[in-house]
């Protein structure tokens, strides 16, 4: 049974249970009920509480307290029933504890490394001698064989109108119904033949065709700008990203630094991972 079907089977069960009255002082080792000498109590109730869904969380108190209590009840009177545990669960239960122990360690350095500081100091490092970044106006016209773009190009020369051509003659239905708009746009936005072929083309002139994996393009660079850098806010979750693992494989490395560390993994066949007959 999922936690969320036995905790909703246990509010059913415990709509009519009295909650106890406040009382000053309680605290999260206030002892709410006790399953043969076991002890559950307030701080684990408010655990709980936290791990559920908010359909749960926005119940009534008094139905939420009961449902909360009758659920840790049952789960350690089911927790006591079982007298042992096979390999599989007992692997299982290690690698939880160890996972979320280690969340706790990691969650100290990364509350204290994530600062204003340090992000405007992260914000500045990675512009401080970053190259301007050009962006692209362009339009394009997309068809299916270098035949038609060749008459297409003829066309143009001729004096045809970009716009009107790329809306009855592009593939790209898209840019098409805006006469092959593309809009502004930075390096590696593009595909390479394409991007490459903005990059060296001249200002209202028409390029190519040029090759891609969609077809043969027509290209009109209309206009080149110098791109702004984004704002701190606009990048404040990645760089707190970049520095919580900056900070995180610090404290890994160093406590790994004076760690007793054994290996003896040499000569076993990875592919043992795949024998799950061995923890049965």
């Amino acid at each position: 049974m999922s936690r969320l079907m036995a905790f909703s089977r246990s509010v059913a069960l415990t709509l009519t249970l009295a909650v106890p009255a406040h009382a000053e002082g309680e605290t999260a080792n206030t002892v709410v009920s006790t399953v043969n000498g076991v002890n559950i109590t307030l701080g684990e109730m408010i655990a709980l509480r936290e791990t559920l869904a908010e359909q749960y969380q926005s119940l009534p108190d008094d139905v939420l307290f009961s449902g909360i209590l009758e659920q840790l009840i049952q789960q350690e009177v089911l927790r006591q029933s079982v007298t042992e545990m096979s390999t599989r669960h007992t692997a299982s239960l290690e690698n939880q504890t160890r996972g979320y122990v280690s969340g706790v360690a990691m969650e100290a350095v990364v509350l204290d490394a994530v600062t204003d500081e340090a992000l405007q100091a992260a914000y500045d490092a990675r512009f401080k001698d970053a190259a301007p970044q050009i962006e692209y106006s362009a339009a394009h016209i997309l068809v299916n064989t270098v035949e038609e773009a060749e008459a297409l190009k003829t066309k143009l020369a001729e004096g045809a109108d970009f716009g009107e051509l790329a809306m009855v003659s592009s593939i790209d239905t898209g840019s098409g119904a805006l006469g092959g708009e593309l809009g502004w746009f930075g390096l590696g936005m593009m595909v390479k033949p394409f991007e490459d072929a903005v990059v060296a083309a001249k200002v209202g002139e028409v390029t190519g065709p040029v090759q891609s994996e969609f077809g043969f393009h027509l290209i009109l660079v209309k206009e080149t700008r110098v791109a702004e850098n984004p704002t701190l806010d606009q990048l404040r979750d990645e760089l707190a990203a970049e520095i919580e693992n900056a900070a995180i494989q610090a404290l890994v490395d160093s406590l790994t630094a004076v760690a007793a560390v054994t290996r003896s993994d040499e000569g076993i066949d990875p592919t043992i991972l795949k024998n799950s007959t061995l923890i049965d």
